[in-house]
């Protein structure tokens, strides 16, 4: 299906445009519902998600849909049956007409959920970046995508910790799988990614923190893929360079002055996000045409303290420029940007859910809207739907506020 944006024309309404997206939107997610009331009521949260509603859970999405009590949208999470996964693939889709480019980036990432009790599936005491500490929280891994037109979480997976897949009562009674069984977070990630891949959805790099980069079965699979990534990794990992295996702290070490260039890794709230940056060619693959490099990362800001260093493996074809790789690496941040607007305008952390499935359709839901937003965005319509704020509305217009508020933020 070919999603269609009309074309923006100044005097018309914006919630014209709003409702024919949507509607075309919908329309594409129809087909993995069962019946059509469920169908209706996925319509009806994601627009309470879009809303202007301070908090997300399922009483005042509820209120602010114009219902009395969030029963609806608790049997929608719970027990209606639809194709969560079908939808997911939907959304992928979506985001493939809309916001694709060849050169887009993949990032990897995890966030954290913050919750109270052990009864929410995959809970417990865990480090949370989004705390920045152990926290008593679920972690999920996310796969976003961001190109020239725009950026948007794309896939996401629960890590299930240990303390749950090893206790089989636990697990029933939040309704996890049986064949759900342990797996790392690197592991999750590889799962998006050859969904994402298989799909044939266009993408230039792969891109992540030291948590996937350190995984060598990942990098192995996209070397098989013939998939270029720029990947952290620890001071301790170790390279072969020129036959020798050293830790990278050690090969950057040996960096002379001449070596490094001060580039901009991309635009930052206070501008170029500017380090100093050096790369050293590593064994050369079997694969014919492609190199690895170490790429090295250095503050510029040091003093009495040593310069922060920072690490990369790089996979990419020969001939691949320093610029490039950097241009690459710096995407990473942008699933910082989905994290922070996908909780702060669709509701993605605010969710009353304990089960398993109940997680995977609130985080497919909420996704849906921040990729359809992103969409509206990429294809020119910040002016119908800011002009939408200057006109009286005989009925408050709830899919309209808030994606006004995110188009201003940005």
């Amino acid at each position: 299906m070919a999603f269609l944006f009309p074309p923006t024309n100044p005097s018309s309404f914006p919630e014209e445009v709003w409702t024919t997206v949507l509607d075309q939107l919908s329309q594409q997610i129809r087909q993995h519902f069962i019946r059509p009331e469920s169908h209706q009521r996925a319509l009806t949260y994601i627009q309470g998600l879009m809303s202007s509603v301070e908090r997300k859970n399922g009483w005042q999405v509820a209120e602010e849909m114009g219902e009395a009590t969030p029963y609806a949208m608790q049997y929608l999470l719970d027990r209606a049956r639809w194709d969560c996964d079908g939808v997911r693939d939907e959304l992928r889709a979506y985001v493939q007409e809309t916001l694709s480019s060849p050169d887009a980036v993949l990032v990897v990432d995890e966030t954290g959920f913050l919750k109270k009790g052990c009864k929410s599936v995959g809970v417990q005491r865990q480090y949370s970046g989004t705390a920045g500490r152990i926290e008593n929280c679920q972690i999920g891994v996310f796969l976003s995508y961001a190109s020239s037109r725009g950026h948007t979480l794309l896939d996401r997976e629960l890590y299930l910790p240990k303390s749950w897949t090893d206790n089989q009562e636990r697990c029933r009674e939040a309704h996890v799988p049986e064949e759900v069984t342990f797996a790392t977070k690197p592991e999750l990630a590889r799962r998006m990614l050859e969904r994402a891949l298989d799909a044939d959805l266009p993408a230039a790099w792969v891109v992540g923190d030291t948590v996937y980069g350190s995984a060598q079965p990942l990098r192995a699979a996209l070397e098989a893929r013939r998939q270029a990534y720029a990947l952290a990794v620890t001071c301790k990992e170790q390279v072969e360079v020129q036959g020798t295996h050293q830790r990278v702290d050690q090969v950057a070490h040996g960096l002379a002055r001449e070596d490094w260039q001060e580039l901009s890794a991309g635009a930052g709230s206070k501008g170029p996000r500017l380090f100093a940056w050096a790369r050293i060619e590593l064994a050369v693959p079997t694969i014919s045409g492609w190199q690895r490099w170490l790429l090295v990362r250095r503050s510029l800001d040091a003093g009495v303290k040593p310069a922060e260093m920072a690490y990369v493996l790089v996979f990419a074809p020969a001939g691949t420029s320093l610029e490039e790789m950097v241009e690459a690496f710096g995407a990473r941040w942008t699933v910082e940007q989905c994290f922070e607007e996908a909780k702060g305008e669709v509701g993605l952390d605010e969710y009353e859910v304990r089960s398993w499935h109940g997680w995977y359709r609130h985080q497919t839901l909420s996704m849906l809207a921040l990729a359809f937003l992103a969409a509206l965005r990429a294809n020119g319509e910040e002016y119908a739907l800011k002009k939408s704020l200057n006109r009286p509305w005989g009925q408050k217009p709830t899919t309209l506020s808030k994606s006004t508020c995110l188009l201003n933020s940005r």
